[in-house]
């Protein structure tokens, strides 16, 4: 038997995060805690129970490679039809890397495309470790302001943004992603701020700006957690159009969602 590494969810048949079709490993456990977070059951990394539907359900399992291998190979002929592959979320994998090393490894050696989801809040020889198995990063960058990051995520971002320059100078494709929250980084200065750095990165192949949604947050209440932006309306369309006018700006190709 291999390493272990937990996990809360497998997401076949995903078309987000990352290119064709893909299949999403979830990881339990994260640096930060993000008000908005759609996933509160992989903040913790010990293993939880949630209602969900009036049902009590286990969240977190705990897998070796071998395992669930067989799984993500199962969908290989939609990943070389639709230049798909396999995508590592969470949570933060970065807290179990080098379980995530060894699943992006098994991932190469069948000659998939891999992908990742991150915040990099990690040290550097954690993203070091997973690098050379990485096809795609697709990195968060929530704010510029440290004070504001560490108030909504629970973590400042010097380390992220550091992280950022090193992950571009690197050379694995890198895209930034921000969720845009409205009173957390929803204006155009916020926006131009984080694209302008963005761009300031040579690695930088697209941006991204992901719309705030509440699809998360009946899990909070699964969980005996309270959510705090109960109060926020998800962005309107317009204003989305008008904040990726700003990020194109920047000169970068820029997109909502992805």
């Amino acid at each position: 038997m291999g390493r272990t590494g937990r996990i809360f969810n497998i997401q076949r048949f995903s078309i987000h995060d990352g290119p064709g079709i893909r299949t999403i490993v979830f990881f339990k456990g994260c640096y930060m805690r993000c008000a908005w977070c759609c996933n509160p059951e992989s903040q913790e990394y010990a293993i939880q129970t949630m209602v969900e539907n009036g049902k009590e359900k286990t969240v977190g399992r705990d897998v070796t490679v071998e395992e669930i291998l067989p799984e993500i190979l199962a969908d290989e002929p939609y990943y070389r039809r639709s230049g798909g592959g396999v995508t590592l979320s969470g949570g933060e994998f970065l807290g179990q890397h080098e379980f995530a090393a060894e699943l992006l490894k098994a991932c190469k050696d069948y000659g998939l495309h891999t992908a990742v989801e991150s915040t990099a809040n990690a040290p550097w020889e954690k993203i070091e470790a997973v690098l050379p198995y990485i096809d795609t990063y697709l990195m968060d960058i929530k704010h510029m302001d440290s004070a504001k990051h560490k108030e909504y995520t629970g973590a400042p971002n010097e380390l992220i943004l550091e992280n950022a320059k090193r992950i571009s100078d690197s050379g694995v494709e890198l895209i930034i992603r921000t969720p845009v929250v409205p009173t957390f980084n929803d204006t155009a200065e916020e926006i131009r701020a984080i694209s302008r750095f963005a761009a300031s990165l040579g690695g930088v192949k697209e941006y991204h700006l992901l719309p705030y949604h509440r699809l998360g947050s009946d899990k909070y209440t699964g969980l005996g957690r309270n959510y705090s932006l109960k109060e926020i309306e998800p962005p309107a369309k317009e204003r989305m159009e008008y904040l990726l006018e700003v990020a194109r700006e920047s000169g970068l190709p820029c997109q909502i969602g992805g």
